[in-house]
């Protein structure tokens, strides 16, 4: 099934003249609407002007869900040994997503000042694009996500941003991503030398107050000169 990729129709400026991005990808069967009502839940300071872009992924039936045709960055489907994600896809969508990246830079973000978010499959794929991109980038935010080959991930990482800073999030009731699937995985990237802030909340699947707080705190970090 031939895919189409939309542009991104979702931006909120926090101020005039944004000098630094925030690219957030939404989870599996949903859209870029799902997360845009966290930004002013993040309270950042008037004194930072962050253009937030959240972009929708493209239709494709989904193994896991019984190939049901929905918003997804890759095919999924659980096997005996756990999640099989679709390698090819997740190619495809991290190529969009550099091309997001460059379209920030095009419009005079710098690229050290572009942060890549993403909530479940897409903090899979912004792991992924962060990772492997050769310009350094500003961070990556990685919620409740499905880290996909954990074990030699940091052994693909482009020089430029193998020490990236990294917001990983879960939660100890996530029924979705099982917490020590989580666990393991960012034990993988942080023996590989990832730059990791671990957060864990009392949680299931999804975005908690506690979480946006500590969110707003790594970001204003990230962007504050």
């Amino acid at each position: 099934m031939d895919v189409e990729w939309p542009q991104p129709s979702i931006e909120i400026e926090t101020a005039p003249r944004p000098d630094a991005s925030v690219i957030w990808l939404h989870g599996l069967g949903a859209d870029g609407n799902d997360l845009a009502a966290i930004v002013p839940e993040l309270s950042l300071s008037r004194s930072l002007a962050v253009r937030f872009v959240f972009p929708d992924a493209p239709y494709r039936p989904v193994t896991v869900n019984g190939g049901q045709v929905m918003r997804a960055w890759y095919d999924i489907e659980m096997t005996d040994t756990g999640f099989n994600q679709k390698l090819s896809h997740i190619r495809e969508s991290e190529a969009f997503l550099r091309g997001l990246i460059d379209a920030q830079i095009a419009r005079g973000v710098p690229v050290e000042r572009v942060v890549l978010a993403g909530f479940s499959q897409g903090g899979a794929i912004a792991l992924v694009t962060g990772l492997h991109f050769p310009k350094r980038l500003a961070g990556i935010m990685a919620l409740s996500a499905p880290v996909p080959l954990a074990g030699s991930l940091m052994g693909q990482a482009d020089p430029a941003n193998s020490q990236i800073p990294i917001f990983m999030a879960h939660g100890n009731f996530d029924g979705i991503i099982p917490f020590p699937t989580a666990q393991a995985a960012r034990n993988l990237l942080a023996g590989g030398g990832a730059q990791i802030e671990w957060h864990e909340y009392p949680m299931e699947h999804t975005i908690c107050a506690a979480e946006i707080k500590d969110m707003s705190s790594w970001l204003a970090a990230r962007f504050t000169i």
